[in-house]
C-alpha cells in the first residue's frame, strides 16, 4: 500500500519597508491573518525604498512613480515575497503588469493633524502668529494652507515621524502637519493638537487606509487577504484612487479628497490646487457607493471642465524644472 505524504501548509511571506510606522501596519496585517488563518504561517521580510533613502531632497523634486513601493513590487514579481503592506497614499494608481490591490483594510481617520511646539499649546491653526513656521513635506498640504494662512512660513521635512517630531520639539519649526492615522498607529495620538477640518485641509488619497498588494495570478494569497479587507473603506478609496487616476496627477501633486457614505451612497469632494494656493478648483458628486470608480471619473471630468487640467499643468512645469 502507497502512503501518501502531505506537503506542509505554505509559508506566507509579507514585505513590508524598514520604518517603524511601515512595520507597526504590516505586524498588524500579520496578526489579523495569523488569527484568521492559524494553521498557517506569515513571516514579515523588510525592504528598503527610495523614499527611505532620499531624504534630503522634497518628495515633490524625487518623483512619485513608486517611490515608497518599487522595491517590493520587484520583491513580489521575482517571488520573494507574496505580498506587500503599504500605506495606501502611497501606492500608485497604475500598478505594475502582474500586480493587483487584492485588499484595503479599515481606515484609521484620514484626516491631517496639526502638531505644535510647547510654546504654542494654547493656539489653533489660525491663532498661531504671522510668520509662524510649519514643517510638511506634502505639496497638498502645502497649496491648500498656502491658501487659507499666506502669512505663514513654509517649510519641507522629511524623515520619518520620530525624526520629525524631533525638528519641531528641538524649535526647527512652530508646527508641523501630519496624517492623523500615522501618529494614533505610533501610539502617538497625544500629538495631535488639531485634526484639520476639511474645509481648510481635504486629505490624501487613501490617507489612513493600509492597501495590500499581491501577484494577480496568486489566487490562494488573494483570498486570504479578503478576509482582512473592510468594504466601506474600499468603495472610498476606489472613488479616490479613481479620481487621481483619471487627472494623471500622482502622490506628490495637490490634490486632496474627502469621502463620505451614507447608506448606499457614497459623497466624493475633491480639490485641485496650485502650490502657492492662488488657484483651485474644489467641487463634489454623489452616487451609489459600488459604482465607486466611475464616481471618481465623473468627479475628475467636473473639475477638468473648471481648469485643473491647466493647474496640473504648470505644476508639472514647474516640477521637472526642478523649482
Amino acid at each position: 500500500m502507497t502512503s501518501v505524504v502531505s506537503s506542509p501548509p505554505r509559508t506566507i511571506r509579507i514585505g513590508s519597508r524598514k520604518s517603524q510606522l511601515a512595520l507597526v501596519q504590516t505586524y498588524w496585517v500579520q496578526e489579523q491573518l495569523q488569527k484568521a488563518f492559524p494553521d498557517l504561517t506569515f513571516e514579515v521580510h523588510t525592504m528598503s525604498t527610495q523614499g527611505d533613502k532620499i531624504l534630503d531632497v522634497a518628495l515633490a523634486k524625487i518623483g512619485d512613480k513608486g517611490l515608497f513601493t518599487k522595491e517590493l513590487e520587484v520583491g513580489m514579481l521575482n517571488q520573494e515575497i507574496d505580498f506587500a503592506v503599504h500605506s495606501l497614499k502611497d501606492l500608485p494608481t497604475h500598478l505594475p503588469e502582474g500586480l493587483t490591490l487584492a485588499a484595503i483594510t479599515e481606515r484609521e481617520n484620514p484626516a491631517d493633524a496639526l502638531v505644535v511646539h510647547e510654546k504654542h499649546k494654547d493656539k489653533q491653526i489660525d491663532t498661531l502668529p504671522e510668520g509662524a513656521v510649519i514643517g510638511t513635506s506634502s505639496l497638498r498640504r502645502l497649496a491648500q494652507l498656502r491658501h487659507h494662512f499666506p502669512h505663514f512660513t513654509f517649510k519641507d521635512v522629511r524623515g520619518n515621524l520620530i525624526t520629525r517630531l524631533a525638528k519641531l520639539d528641538a524649535g526647527e519649526y512652530d508646527a508641523l502637519i501630519l496624517a492623523a492615522a500615522g501618529l494614533e498607529r505610533l501610539g502617538m495620538g497625544d500629538r495631535v493638537h488639531q485634526i484639520l477640518p476639511k474645509e481648510i485641509s481635504l486629505h490624501a488619497v487613501g490617507q489612513g487606509a493600509l492597501g495590500i498588494e499581491c501577484r494577480a495570478d496568486d489566487s490562494e494569497v488573494l483570498s486570504l487577504l479578503k478576509a482582512i479587507e473592510h468594504p466601506e473603506t474600499r468603495d472610498r478609496c476606489l472613488a479616490e484612487r479613481s479620481f487621481l487616476r483619471s487627472l494623471e496627477g500622482g502622490c506628490q501633486v495637490p490634490i486632496g479628497v474627502n469621502t463620505e457614505v451614507s447608506g448606499d451612497n457614497l459623497t466624493l469632494t475633491g480639490i485641485v490646487a496650485s502650490v502657492d494656493g492662488q488657484k483651485f478648483v474644489k467641487d463634489t458628486v454623489t452616487g451609489i457607493a459600488n459604482n465607486a470608480e466611475a464616481l471618481g471619473t465623473e468627479l475628475a471630468q467636473v473639475l477638468r471642465q473648471q481648469g485643473a487640467q491647466e493647474i496640473l499643468a504648470e505644476i508639472f512645469a514647474v516640477i521637472q524644472r526642478g523649482s
